[in-house]
């Protein structure tokens, strides 16, 4: 027999056809809430509810107590909803990992451009405005490093380059 919430027992003597189609009128909706609440989405709940109705199907002659057939749906739609969850957790732990924000290429070229821009407007500068600009800014020297490097004052060293950024900025501002 065949446990129906809307109707008396029916008889075992149903083929697989006749029950799963009585249980599923009866209970697919149920089913896929239940599936919904374990998987959390409703394409893939309806999806492995199918499943479940497809394997009582071809197992119907097996069912040892037809009267239990919405039991084993039940377990079934739980079991297949595990499934899903661990294939989704295995999924997602080998899923690549995002890359992190980078610039546009649009961004790197034109970066590119102002880089060999400012190395070209440094090639037009004088030695000695030259050296002290590159030790300070590139080489990231004190004044007093940039002196000893250059066998110079202090005061030249500022002075070199104030009257190199002065000409780097007029010779940039003219190219852009």
């Amino acid at each position: 027999m065949v446990a129906d919430a809307s109707a008396a027992p029916v008889a075992v003597e149903w083929d697989a056809d006749q029950a799963v189609t009585r249980l599923y009128s009866a209970h697919y909706r149920p089913l896929v809430r239940l599936a919904t609440l374990l998987v959390r989405d409703f394409a893939t709940a309806e999806e492995v509810v199918q499943d479940a109705f497809v394997a009582m199907h071809g197992a119907w002659r097996r069912l040892r107590d037809p009267n239990k057939a919405l039991s084993y749906l039940r377990q079934s739609v739980v079991n297949r909803a595990r499934s899903v969850l661990r294939h989704r957790a295995v999924v997602e732990k080998h899923a690549p990992k995002a890359l992190p924000d980078a610039p546009s290429a649009e961004h790197g070229a034109m970066g590119e451009l102002e880089r060999a821009a400012v190395i070209e407007a440094l090639r037009k500068l004088p030695t000695r405005q030259r050296e002290a600009i590159v030790l300070r800014y590139y080489g990231d020297l004190s004044e007093a490093q940039i002196a000893g490097a250059m066998g110079i004052s202090r005061g030249a060293v500022k002075s070199h380059t104030a009257r190199g950024v002065a000409a780097l900025r007029s010779v940039l501002e003219q190219t852009t």
